[in-house]
């Protein structure tokens, strides 16, 4: 992030995001929230897509953030340790970080008709898959690439079906049991590989 008014625009855009949905994130919104003068969103973030991505690279810091301090919490260890590394990040997103869950599944859909923040959204997702495969490959996966896209998927879907679908809120041990359940049968000794 450039400054500390990038960071306020981006970080109103995404609670505005998460809060009004994709037609309540305007420019003259961001600065009404931010409490900024008039005009100061768009002299950041000249047009909306300019702001989309201002938005999206802010949420990706944060989430980035969140995920590397977990990393860092749990360090190298046991499928033990990553179930609870991968529970504990679940639980981040569901609870203090669920307004960023929402803001990133409007930016999500809005990539998928803007081919131009689909790159960066696709960038910024390379930035969670990529140590998702690390992990995996260091805890013993035969086939890290393919479980990492897995275990990720996993997670995608669980949050939106919380967030966003029908699906009932689970508990961090919801979280731990239905990881470990599917890790038994991605890594060798665990019931699976």
């Amino acid at each position: 992030m450039k400054s500390q008014r990038a960071e306020l625009i981006a970080e109103t855009a995404i609670a505005l995001l998460a809060e009004r949905g994709m037609r309540g994130l305007t420019h003259r919104a961001v600065d009404e929230e931010a409490g900024l003068p008039p005009g100061s969103t768009s002299n950041l973030a000249r047009t909306r897509l300019a702001l989309l991505e201002l938005t999206l690279e802010r949420l990706t810091e944060l989430e980035a953030a969140t995920f590397a301090a977990l990393l860092d919490a749990a360090g190298p260890g046991s499928p033990e340790t990553l179930v609870e590394l991968a529970a504990r990040t679940l639980w981040e997103q569901l609870t203090a970080g669920r307004h960023r869950t929402i803001a990133r599944y409007e930016l999500a859909l809005e990539a998928t008709r803007r081919p131009e923040l689909r790159e960066v959204y696709d960038r910024a997702g390379s930035r969670f898959r990529d140590p998702a495969v690390a992990v995996l490959a260091a805890a013993g996966s035969p086939d890290p690439v393919r479980h990492g896209r897995q275990v990720v998927a996993f997670g995608e879907g669980l949050m939106f079906d919380t967030v966003a679908g029908a699906g009932s809120e689970p508990t961090l041990d919801d979280l731990r049991l239905g990881l470990a359940e599917l890790l038994r049968g991605m890594l060798p000794g665990e019931g699976g590989g």
